[in-house]
């Protein structure tokens, strides 16, 4: 329980910390194309939040999305997987609905996820084995949906990729209605609370999903890749989350999919 409420009061702190750095300038870089950005909040808040750690935990392993002085090669011990701010874009064009994502995982395992909405100053938590919470309220465990009825979390872009975009439309085409939000950590929180019924993500790094994995899971839900397949933390991969009809009712579209199938033979992360 002690990374547990270690990591709470951490998240907390590092929302403070960029609701204050807000007040001043920063810079605006592209990463690997235009809509893949990152600023000197995303950079600093990551670095506070490891140096936090490695004063308490200097035996513990970090991956984090800016986080470059360590790569891990194995999930042994304690992994804290960070993504410092999830919905660059957001944070840059609205200056809302972006999140810090903090997922800790012991021998491969997950055993606490931690997702702020920062500007909310929400907290959506999880330990294994305890349940999850908003602030201070349990969450309930998800009800069974199907899909005419259910709310799915899926961004309409992936939908316009040549040769892959059938199994979204197709989600898409049964399901109540879509919404995307910019953030994958705040839709695995919503996910989590009921407010959406399911969600899926053409591709996504670890620091996008680990802690969305424990919030779901302790409520009953399931996060898999687009295939059924477990989720490493330790590569990129495609994500489904929801409760177990939806979750199933999203795989079977992927599953039945050849060209989807056939190009995640033909790559590494999806």
């Amino acid at each position: 329980m002690e990374i547990y409420s270690f990591g709470q009061r951490l998240i907390r702190e590092a929302g403070q910390f960029i609701r204050n750095r807000m007040t001043e300038a920063y810079t605006i870089d592209k990463k690997t194309n235009p809509n893949d950005l990152v600023t000197d909040v995303d950079k600093e808040t990551e670095r506070f939040i490891a140096n936090r750690i490695q004063e308490k935990y200097s035996d513990h392993q970090l991956i984090g999305e800016e986080y470059k002085e360590h790569s891990i090669e194995n999930t042994d011990g304690v992994v804290w997987v960070i993504d410092p701010i999830d919905g660059t874009i957001n944070f840059v064009h609205q200056r809302a609905n972006f999140t810090i994502s903090i997922g800790v995982f012991i021998d491969g395992k997950p055993h606490v996820g931690l997702i702020l909405d920062v500007m909310n100053d929400v907290l959506y938590h999880a330990h294994a084995g305890h349940g999850a919470f908003i602030d201070d309220s349990r969450l309930p465990q998800l009800k069974q949906t199907v899909m005419e009825e259910s709310l799915i979390g899926l961004n309409p872009k992936w939908m316009l990729k040549s040769g892959i975009g059938e199994p979204f439309m197709d989600v898409a085409r049964q399901c109540r209605q879509t919404r995307s939000y910019g953030s994958a950590a705040l839709e695995f929180a919503y996910v989590a609370a009921g407010r959406l019924e399911g969600t899926i993500f053409f591709r996504l790094s670890p620091w996008d999903f680990a802690a969305g994995i424990v919030l779901i899971e302790e409520v009953g839900g399931v996060v898999t890749n687009a295939l059924g397949d477990p989720l490493s933390i330790l590569k990129k991969d495609s994500v489904i989350a929801g409760n177990t009809n939806v979750h199933q009712s999203i795989q079977t579209a992927f599953s039945n999919n050849e060209a989807f199938v056939k190009h995640r033979q033909d790559s590494y992360h999806i």
